[in-house]
């Protein structure tokens, strides 16, 4: 099935797409990199949901998010699969190449997780006498204990590979490490490594563990080099991954096309969260074209089915992917606040009324309530408190209030050593 290929997923025909606009047909050239949480995207193009909008989306897979980022300034791409927290990165002129952007649709919760080499984990069984079962926090702490005898006896300290430095990855796994008390900056390394080459490097002993997207994480531990120590879940449920990123000259010069992209989708993503079209999204994913995966692999991590190691041990987790429920479309600025807060946590941004309201403005649930109208968008506020229920906790418990921010960063026993100075407009 090709990307021009119109198909009424709900009745099984082809289906006539919507009378286009005076902007005319579009065919926009989207970036990806291979991971499972570009599925939105790849539905989109390949069952027909682009094209019922009068759109084709040209997806080029990549190989890098410098990559992706560089391409969508220099205009190669219109549209592009990025990491959450690179919008608010852009609109903070952070990274080498800070080129505008914003983002109007989430593509949906989860998919990351952390994984360890085996070797490492064995040590924080025998250390700390770490259960199978052993919840995120734990692991973490046992891992604390591990790097404390490594200092004592002079062993170099754990290289750990994520995806970028302005990734949720990155604070994901700076999050974990902290939450045991372990300082990000000093007591390990954190290099940048692509997630398709993750498991090769943890393989080959470059890299000690990594925080990746799936399905590098069950790749890793199906090949018995990796033991999955916590998830996405376990961190934060609500955090998002990946975001449909664009110029916002662009957007503004196309706000009908930008409309028809984000209800094609939302269909998608929609088509995406029911599980009786994983087996066909799975072997989408699996081609060449898109994952290079294996099938089977993509299968569970779709249905949250892990195996955390190759000797069988195994968890289930609910909503592992969730591509649509819950409003994981809706581009929430105090999620794009949070990930302000976790950048001046660990250095990368001052703080301060300016910089808060521009990295809330790389987010635009405007644009998506034009596209998709009141009725589909969340009642609550836009900038609410996050992880303050019972489903939606931060591993340490700690809530998240975008009118303290300040205080909310201060207030981590492990930050940044780098000097904590709010200028006079404190955010």
């Amino acid at each position: 099935m090709n990307a021009v290929t119109k198909i009424d997923t709900q009745q099984g025909r082809v289906s006539a797409p919507s009378k286009l606009s005076s902007e005319g047909p579009r065919v926009l050239r989207a970036g990806f990199i291979p991971l499972v949480d570009a599925s939105v995207l790849i539905a989109a193009a390949e069952f027909g949901f682009a094209e019922k909008e009068g759109l084709t989306l040209d997806l080029v897979r990549d190989v890098s998010w410098a990559n992706v980022r560089d391409r969508l300034a220099f205009r190669q791409f219109d549209i592009a699969h990025m990491l959450s927290p690179m919008p608010v990165a852009a609109a903070l002129g952070l990274g080498s190449n800070p080129s505008p952007t914003i983002t109007p649709f989430s593509l949906g919760r989860g998919g990351n997780a952390i994984t360890l080499s085996t070797r490492l984990f064995e040590r924080m069984r025998e250390t700390a006498g770490l259960s199978e079962e052993a919840s995120a926090l734990e692991s973490a702490r046992a891992f604390a204990l591990v790097l404390n005898q490594m200092r004592l006896t002079g062993e170099p300290v754990p290289t750990l590979g994520m995806t970028y430095p302005f990734s949720s990855h990155n604070y994901e796994f700076r999050y974990w490490l902290a939450a045991g008390g372990i300082d990000p900056d000093k007591d390990v390394k954190l290099v940048v490594v692509p997630p398709p080459l993750t498991s090769d490097a943890l393989a080959a002993g470059a890299i000690d563990g990594f925080c990746v997207g799936a399905p590098w994480n069950m790749v890793a531990s199906e090949r018995g080099v990796g033991r999955i120590v916590a998830t996405k879940q376990d961190i934060w449920p609500s955090a998002p991954e990946k975001v449909v990123g664009m110029r916002p000259d662009w957007a503004e010069s196309h706000p009908e096309t930008v409309s028809r992209l984000i209800v094609a989708l939302d269909a998608a993503a929609r088509w995406c969260d029911d599980a009786a079209n994983h087996d066909a999204l799975a072997a989408l994913l699996a081609d060449q074209r898109y994952i290079a995966a294996p099938v089977d692999i993509i299968r569970y991590v779709l249905a949250g089915e892990f195996s955390l190691d190759a000797k069988g041990n195994r968890r289930v987790i609910n909503n592992y992917f969730l591509f649509h429920g819950g409003f994981a479309n809706y581009p929430r600025p105090s999620q794009a606040l949070w990930i302000y807060s976790q950048m001046v946590r660990w250095g990368q941004a001052s703080i301060s009324l300016n910089s808060a309201r521009a990295a809330a403005s790389a987010y635009r649930p405007d644009l998506y309530r034009t596209a998709l109208g009141e009725t589909r968008t969340p009642q609550d506020a836009d900038i609410r408190i996050e992880g303050d229920n019972d489903q939606d906790r931060f591993m340490d418990g700690r809530p998240f209030d975008p009118a303290r921010l300040v205080e909310y960063v201060r207030g981590f026993a492990v930050r940044s050593t780098l000097p904590f100075a709010p200028d006079a407009h404190e955010a």
